[in-house]
């Protein structure tokens, strides 16, 4: 479908739901998309980090996003993540991508090497000529282990070879500098760049974000509550900031169970995919809990945490 331009709303990244043999589970990840769009979300992010794309295959990546493309059939706009270390790895599954149908692509600077903001720039450029598909750069520093600067996002921007931003690297700060640089948020649609989407990447702060001007929000908890991500968005384009300052609050409890799995024994990344996936499994979503290799399973004790939260937020397990 085409890509509204700017793109606003709740994207959701979309977890990936494997079988006990580390396939992808499709029927589950089919279950997953009908759940997120019966929750209202406006579009779907697949093979991000709540995909766990940097763990799975080629063949695998393509199989999860395939399926979501199919699942969404046309309903809502489907970005892929295109994510590798270079720009010929990344050129790869931008065009895998493509040829599957997506509507759009999300990629970081490269990474593993360090690269100056004039390699980051050609990076872009080249995906945004060789694919023709509207491209997003995913700000992710804990991952790529550099911060996109605000200059080079506003010079990519006005040019056009980038459609959006997702900003993923917890700097508030620069999120709302980078808008005020935009047009602010008042003057964004008039500013250098009027048809640029900006995203924030942060479950904990969707309602400041919007109200500093940013077009929507990309939190990988939406998996799990995507009524409560859409109910705050559209508390916030109605001007309601009270009322979504309290849904926010809601969903920031509900985040806790990102720590279900203790520090000690596990790290962050498999204490949170594992409890979205446990969520999801104990609201009858899909069919496993498992985590991708070599991300270690949450404990019984952790998975009734999960439970626990879940049912603190309204949201009671049927499992």
């Amino acid at each position: 479908m085409a890509l509204p331009v700017p793109l606003r709303g709740v994207i959701p990244p979309v977890c990936t739901p494997l079988d006990a043999h580390g396939e992808v589970d499709t029927t589950s990840l089919t279950r997953l998309v009908t759940h997120l769009l019966d929750g209202g979300v406006h579009g779907l992010f697949a093979l991000g980090s709540s995909g766990e794309a940097a763990f799975l295959s080629d063949a695998r990546r393509a199989t999860a996003l395939e399926t979501v493309i199919k699942a969404a059939d046309g309903r809502v706009p489907v970005l892929a993540g295109a994510i590798d270390t270079t720009t010929a790895r990344v050129l790869d599954h931008a065009r895998t991508a493509a040829d599957l149908g997506a509507d759009a692509l999300v990629a970081t600077a490269p990474f593993y090497t360090r690269t100056h903001p004039r390699e980051i720039a050609a990076h872009f450029r080249r995906i945004r000529t060789a694919v023709g598909l509207p491209l997003f750069a995913y700000d992710i520093p804990m991952a790529v282990h550099s911060k996109l600067p605000t200059a080079l996002v506003v010079e990519l921007a006005e040019d056009g070879t980038l459609a959006g931003l997702k900003d993923s690297s917890g700097d508030d700060g620069a999120l709302r500098r980078l808008a005020v640089r935009l047009g602010g948020r008042t003057a964004r649609r008039t500013g250098p760049a009027p048809g640029f989407t900006l995203l924030t990447g942060s479950e904990l702060t969707v309602d400041a974000a919007l109200l500093a001007g940013a077009d929507g929000v990309v939190p990988g908890l939406c998996n799990v509550d995507p009524a409560g991500y859409v109910r705050l968005y559209d508390a916030a384009r109605a001007g309601d900031w009270e009322r979504a300052a309290a849904e926010q609050e809601r969903l920031v409890a509900l985040f806790d169970m990102t720590d279900a799995g203790p520090e000690s024994e596990m790290g962050r990344s498999s204490s949170a995919l594992g409890s979205f996936k446990a969520a999801l499994r104990l609201l009858g979503v899909i069919e496993h809990g498992a985590t991708a290799f070599p991300q270690l399973p949450l404990s019984e004790e952790s998975v009734a945490e999960v439970g626990r939260r879940l049912t603190s937020a309204s949201l009671p397990p049927v499992r």
